[in-house]
């Protein structure tokens, strides 16, 4: 009989699946995807990053008021969207209005949510990170290559620094049971540089890495080792642009929640464990095997309850 963990890993076999539907999408992915494929300034990706994070205020925003609100001269508004491929910022907008009012007619208080305390209100953020990560994985198939990518780097390399490093020991600490070779990287400079120069040389392909907000400048020095070592870098953040997004060859978004004095991490957790889902469906016999080969060790010695 397999184990309980065994099952589970059965059962919970990722199924291929298809693009998600333009409706489906959050407001904001719908946004980020006007700029995906397009190489941008240092200050148009500011711009890119306000209208994101300001959506529906800031698409009914002048170009005056827009390049006040980000720092940039009116020139770099119209300059910004016609390396989008519109005719200038009027039409630029055009397109960003409707998804603005969409967001709007899908908020919690459209719907009339009471919020009863902060508390709460803090819980609901969570629950519109989760259910944005929901929309990410509609496309099931991205995860899926993603994991298996992950799954066939020996070793794999998970990174992640400062508030990140839980998130790491909570990756590690499962992928371990399922993967012959995982090493970990909670700390920068030259250390972090020697782990990803070992982790090459001895076969490695892929580093997964974490950058949770406030995201530290040894975090940025950490991902460009590793692309000078020739790993390649799946990221998990809450950013959807700038320079540790522009350093991965793949990036998955999740938001934190940041109404608390610290912030909590429904999100990259979940998106962790879908991770790790994947890994276990990209090689279903090794899987089994190593997760069985564990429950007899831990039940000889005793290690549960």
């Amino acid at each position: 009989m397999p184990s309980g963990q065994q099952a589970r890993a059965q059962a919970a076999a990722i199924t291929p699946g298809g693009q998600p539907q333009e409706q489906e999408r959050a407001p904001a992915d719908r946004v980020h995807a006007l700029f995906n494929g397009h190489r941008l300034s240092p200050g148009q990706r500011r711009i890119a990053q306000y209208l994101i994070d300001h959506l529906t205020e800031a698409a009914f925003l002048s170009i005056t008021e827009l390049a006040e609100r980000v720092g940039v001269s009116q020139p770099s508004v119209t300059r910004f969207a016609t390396s989008l491929g519109f005719s200038g910022y009027p039409a630029l907008r055009d397109v960003l209005q409707p998804i603005a009012l969409s967001a709007v007619a899908g908020s919690p208080e459209s719907r009339e949510q009471v919020r009863r305390n902060e508390l709460q209100a803090a819980v609901d953020a969570e629950i519109e990170n989760l259910e944005n990560v929901r929309r990410l994985l509609a496309d099931t198939d991205q995860v899926l290559d993603i994991g298996r990518e992950l799954a066939h780097s020996v070793p794999l390399t998970v990174l992640g620094l400062r508030i990140s490093a839980p998130l790491v020991e909570y990756f590690a600490y499962a992928a371990r049971r399922i993967h012959p070779d995982v090493r970990v990287v909670t700390r920068g400079g030259s250390v972090a540089f020697d782990a990803l120069l070992q982790s090459r040389a001895a076969g490695g392909a892929w580093v997964l890495a974490f950058a949770m907000p406030r995201h530290a400048k040894e975090t940025l020095a950490a991902l460009r080792a590793a692309r000078s070592a020739g790993l390649r870098i799946a990221l998990i953040t809450d950013l959807t642009l700038g320079p540790l997004v522009d350093e991965a060859d793949v990036v998955l978004t999740a938001g934190t929640g940041s109404r608390l004095v610290f912030d909590s991490y429904a999100a990259p957790g979940m998106l962790s464990a879908a991770l790790l889902q994947a890994m276990a469906d990209a090689d279903p016999e090794r899987t089994q095997a190593r997760l069985e080969g564990y429950e007899q060790v831990a039940d000889q010695h005793g290690f549960f309850l």
